[in-house]
């Protein structure tokens, strides 16, 4: 089923709803800022496992992250130095994916990973929802190298390919094509791994 918002002012009514079933054990693919992604509650593990086999991944290896919809909320459950604090809050909310120590607080489906993605995109549906949980939503892009350009832009058509699969495609409007930018913070120095659409300031 697809939902419709709007990124500058998203329905509260529909928001409650899409995060009713993320709660009841969903997935929903959303907007981001980049690409269209699939998306869970992070404390939901049929969910999450349910992603990793949509995409295909064994779960103990997929590149998997979290959206938060606050630099506090990434330090419950990753470890920032201040330069990594710093490099955020220059540069989120944007189309980043920043690579982290893994905190302690991690939910004990991801306990046995050191790192974790964290992402916070220039999307408010993504950042809405994320509110209205009241914690991150796990996140895997719906790019796959055979896909073509239409059945990961298009709302209707993304809706086409995975509806039977998912709770809730929202559509906010076509999706871009390029991946967020991954910088690896797990060293005495950041480094770009993926150049995509964000660029560092």
């Amino acid at each position: 089923m697809i939902i419709k918002l709007y990124d500058t002012n998203p329905n509260a009514a529909e928001i409650r709803r899409i995060v009713a079933a993320l709660r009841a054990g969903g997935v929903i693919i959303l907007p981001t800022d980049t690409v269209y992604a699939l998306a869970c509650d992070i404390f939901c593990q049929s969910a999450v496992e349910s992603i990793t086999k949509l995409k295909n991944h064994d779960m103990r290896r997929a590149n998997l992250s979290f959206i938060c919809s606050e630099l506090s909320e990434v330090s419950e459950y990753a470890k920032m130095d201040d330069f990594a604090f710093k490099l955020m809050k220059r540069n989120l909310p944007g189309p980043f994916t920043f690579i982290l120590p893994g905190s302690s607080k991690l939910p004990k489906l991801f306990k046995n990973r050191k790192t974790v993605g964290i992402r916070m995109p220039n999307n408010n549906i993504a950042l809405e929802i994320v509110r209205e949980l009241g914690n991150p939503l796990m996140v895997s892009s719906i790019f796959t190298d055979e896909d073509t350009t239409e059945y990961i832009t298009d709302p209707e058509l993304i809706e086409e390919k995975y509806g039977n699969q998912v709770d809730f495609v929202i559509d906010g409007g076509y999706g871009g094509v390029e991946h967020s930018t991954i910088i690896d913070c797990t060293n005495d120095e950041p480094e770009v791994i993926r150049q995509g659409a964000g660029e560092l300031v």
